[in-house]
């Protein structure tokens, strides 16, 4: 993978060349993925698509569509990388869909090990919401990061932070995600392969790693390359 000006990303330390670089392929994720193997000290962190976003909307093709693509992503991840989804359930014929369980299931199916489950607040505690919980999930796995889970953070963020698109990950959220990988997981360079409009690619080179989005739309790709922080 290489940046902007053709460079490769440092993927030995965890601290990337200054400024950090940021590439966006157009291109179908889970044809790119397998076909361009990720080095050492990259990590994933991204978001799958909901039903409404797949090509065919139609729930029931969506739902083995959806733990394929999250099994692709983890299957993906190196060695000495985590794989991070940050996932929100939705309500589909007065019943909830947990994408949680989805993706932990896809993850099992890798041999991945869930490393910790975060809960992000969308809304107070104690506040009802409707169509949307209020909450949204990150999960983080690996395969040979056990160690990662030995620096103890907390299992609830109190909020979900401001989003630049109302698809975005929410600023808090990876506030605390991408220095996590950073620090934690030896994370040079962050690789979202759903990236949409680029918010975690803006993040990681806010906190000085490298950013490699994926995205099938070209204006959302367009947009994910010069997204500021």
């Amino acid at each position: 993978m290489n940046g902007p000006s053709g460079e490769r990303p440092n993927a030995t330390s965890n601290a990337p060349s200054n400024p950090p670089t940021r590439t966006v392929h157009c291109a179908d994720a889970l044809a790119w993925l397998p076909a361009n193997p990720l080095a050492s000290g990259c990590s994933i962190l991204t978001s799958l698509p909901d039903v409404v976003e797949f090509r065919h909307r139609d729930a029931e093709r969506w739902r083995p569509w959806f733990v394929a693509a999250a099994e692709r992503v983890v299957r993906s991840t190196p060695k000495d990388g985590c794989a991070v989804f940050y996932q929100t359930d939705v309500k589909r014929d007065g019943a909830w869909v947990d994408k949680s369980f989805l993706v932990q299931q896809a993850a099992l199916s890798a041999g991945a090990t869930l490393l910790w489950h975060k809960i992000v607040c969308r809304a107070p505690a104690g506040q009802a919401t409707f169509a949307r919980p209020g909450y949204a999930h990150l999960l983080g796995f690996a395969f040979d990061r056990r160690d990662a889970i030995e620096h103890a953070t907390a299992d609830v963020l109190p909020e979900l932070g401001g989003m630049s698109w109302p698809r975005a990950m929410g600023r808090s959220a990876l506030e605390f995600v991408v220095p996590w990988l950073r620090d934690h997981a030896g994370c040079t360079t962050i690789v979202d392969p759903f990236c949409g409009k680029g918010t975690a690619l803006a993040a990681a080179n806010h906190f000085g790693l490298h950013a490699v989005g994926v995205e099938l739309n070209p204006g959302r790709a367009a947009a994910a390359r010069e997204l500021a922080w």
